[in-house]
């Protein structure tokens, strides 16, 4: 909850005032305590808050959403679990660095939190004995996919009681037959992203791809309705929207075109029997996938989400949990202040109407939530913890830099015993 450029052990422990950084580090990576309990307290925490929330403010009819998405930070080396060069969002391309998948809960027009995750492991890790132990890989993890991570994120939600709306996400978890297997023998809806070339049997039997199927049935323009996904920061995002049938009365191919450039994006749907199907119900769960990538975006920004410095399988992970933590006491305190601090004025209802004499003030934001406890929370730090910490600091780099040119020799020595 600082206001800390950099969140690591060292700095933390600082800000703390600890003398040294053990502390921190030991609840990392030696304390004991269960994490995927405390991930299940986070999880139980903040959709509580926030359907408290929802019912105060008289919103218990919008809908909630379970948004699969993965995000990752950049890592030097070889030595962290879970590294491997792969493609990574954050750094625009392939990169070096770990993955881990999330699973945010999203009540519409009230908030949204991360309630679940899972790291992605990659298979050579967990077959080489060496690299599992020397990254803290428990002896019975298995290989997973990134779609049979989410169903494991996803059955820990149910066994918590937590049934959304739809399970939303993007082509990597809609292309996944398990996760879309698994959601159907639950009967839990879903809108998942799939590729163009993701084929679709049509009510007729015939098999095509969504891009043939654009092509062959959606050629005239009263097929396609403009309407809103729901509200962005800059106000109602508009496209245009069709849906196709398939074969399976509860299946159904819902389709979104940009207005501007017309890019295409397919929504693969399934509605169990005895629930509510229409094409405005699949708009709004297809609308409300997006506050993932602000949780992403607050988690790191806020509250270090993507600066983990710990190589451990399991410090990761309670990295992640102590984040969520973090993150869901300032999403539930924004809910549940929403309406008392939102004084805005009415929007303009014409492109000419003059602004308005007072404008009010948005609600609290998570970012200004967090800055404000970070204000009001924070001591200054006495002259003797700086000096004692600007000498910490130094000698332990001097000792790093000692042995790191030490291992320079060697390298240097085998490579003239080469040459």
């Amino acid at each position: 909850m600082s206001e800390l450029p950099e969140r690591n052990g060292w700095s933390i422990a600082r800000h703390a005032g600890d003398g040294t950084p053990d502390k921190t580090q030991r609840l990392l990576n030696h304390a004991s305590w269960d994490t995927f309990a405390a991930m299940g307290v986070v999880r139980r925490f903040a959709v509580a808050g926030l359907g408290e929330a929802a019912r105060r403010g008289r919103r218990r009819r919008g809908l909630v959403i379970g948004a699969i998405d993965e995000t990752g930070q950049e890592k030097k080396g070889d030595c962290t679990a879970g590294v491997k060069r792969q493609h990574m969002g954050c750094a625009g391309g392939v990169a070096n660095g770990i993955n881990t998948v999330h699973l945010s809960y999203v009540r519409e027009k009230t908030g949204h939190a991360l309630i679940g995750a899972r790291q992605w492991i990659p298979r050579e890790h967990i077959e080489d004995p060496v690299k599992s132990l020397r990254m803290g890989l428990p002896p019975d993890l298995e290989f997973r996919t990134k779609g049979q991570l989410a169903i494991g994120i996803a059955e820990d939600a149910a066994a918590d009681g937590i049934r959304p709306d739809f399970y939303c996400g993007d082509e990597v978890y809609g292309n996944c037959t398990e996760l879309r297997e698994h959601f159907e023998e639950e009967q839990q809806a879903y809108v998942l992203r799939v590729p163009s070339n993701f084929m679709i049997t049509l009510a007729a039997w015939t098999k095509l791809t969504c891009a043939e199927a654009v092509k062959r049935l959606l050629k005239d323009k009263r097929r396609w309705e403009v309407r809103s996904a729901g509200n962005g920061s800059k106000g109602q995002r508009w496209y245009a929207w069709a849906w196709l049938a398939t074969a399976s009365p509860r299946h159904c191919l819902l389709i979104r075109r940009h207005l501007k450039t017309g890019e295409l994006a397919f929504h693969y749907c399934y509605v169990p029997g005895g629930q509510v199907l229409t094409k405005t119900r699949l708009i709004r769960a297809a609308g409300l996938r997006w506050p993932v990538e602000e949780d992403f975006e607050f988690g790191k920004d806020c509250f270090g989400l993507d600066q983990c410095q710990a190589r451990l399988y399991t410090a990761i992970l309670r990295h992640l949990v102590l984040v969520m933590a973090a993150l869901a006491a300032c999403a539930v305190t924004a809910a549940l202040l929403k309406d008392r601090t939102d004084t805005q004025a009415p929007p303009p209802v014409t492109p000419d109407q003059p602004p308005p004499p007072e404008p009010g003030m948005i609600p609290l934001t998570i970012p200004e939530i967090k800055r404000l406890l970070a204000a009001l929370t924070t001591r200054p730090m006495p002259a003797w913890l700086v000096i004692h910490w600007d000498a910490w600091t130094r000698r332990h780099q001097a000792r790093s830099r000692w042995f790191h040119q030490r291992t320079r020799l060697a390298r240097d020595a085998e490579i003239a015993q080469v040459s």
